[in-house]
């Protein structure tokens, strides 16, 4: 298979900024390097008309979260996209827990009828970011992601939102991403290079398919690579310190 690289609380905007700034990353080649893929992801938005995206891993750590709330932070924080970010793991949820929001209310408890969408939609104020937590958790999610509810409410959404994110669970030990392959326009693989065996990538990508793979993040810079970067971009990172 060939594929492309792509190398709430509404209160005080301090703690609004206090549980963003978990999710963020002081080394300033990671953090240019987010930017650079978060352009990349705009321009495949606007050229191909992507609204409904999926992020996904493999297998769990290999950064799919921390890549998924940075890349809907950039696309927010511009103010050229009105930005949606849903947390679809609901058997294990970190991204309520990092942004030190409250879980519940959250998807589940929409898709079951016992609280409205104003409910659910927490604000990060600083990045301009709406986020869906995942709510309560579940052991089976399947029958909530293939269910006419959640269909019909990502088409609502697609109505009020120029991107829509999702951050899926792992792909390899359950099947809940791939419920989505009819309903998102495309899905980006998250890649933790020397940490991930090789035959379940391998796999991720034929479940995935050619037609709704929008890319592969690669994550986990060799020392090697991150010591070459740091050759031709140190400089000008002590350069801008120093201002």
């Amino acid at each position: 298979m060939k594929f492309p690289f792509l190398d709430f609380y509404r209160d005080r905007q301090s703690e609004a900024t206090a549980r963003y700034t978990l999710f963020q990353n002081t080394d300033q080649v990671f953090t240019e390097q987010h930017k650079n893929f978060s352009a990349r992801f705009e321009y495949a938005v606007d050229v191909r008309g992507y609204k409904v995206v999926a992020i996904s891993s493999a297998i769990a750590g290999e950064g799919k979260t921390v890549s998924t709330v940075n890349l809907a932070a950039n696309l927010a924080s511009t103010g050229r996209k009105k930005v949606l970010l849903i947390d679809l793991d609901m058997r294990k949820s970190d991204l309520a827990k990092g942004l030190r929001f409250p879980s519940t209310p959250g998807l589940v408890e929409l898709l079951g009828g016992t609280t409205s969408l104003n409910d659910v939609l927490r604000y990060v104020i600083t990045q301009g970011l709406h986020v869906i937590p995942s709510g309560k958790r579940v052991s089976n999610p399947w029958e909530l992601l293939t269910g006419d509810k959640f269909r019909v409410l990502l088409q609502e959404l697609r109505d009020q939102y120029d991107v829509i994110l999702l951050d899926t669970a792992p792909m390899a030990p359950v099947s809940d991403a791939l419920a989505l392959r009819d309903l998102v326009d495309g899905i980006v693989l998250v890649h933790r290079l020397g940490y991930t065996p090789h035959n379940l990538f391998r796999q991720a990508l034929e479940d995935i398919g050619e037609k709704k793979l929008i890319g592969v993040l690669l994550n986990g810079v060799e020392p090697q690579s991150e010591r070459y970067y740091r050759k031709y971009y140190g400089k000008y990172y002590v350069m801008r310190e120093e201002k």
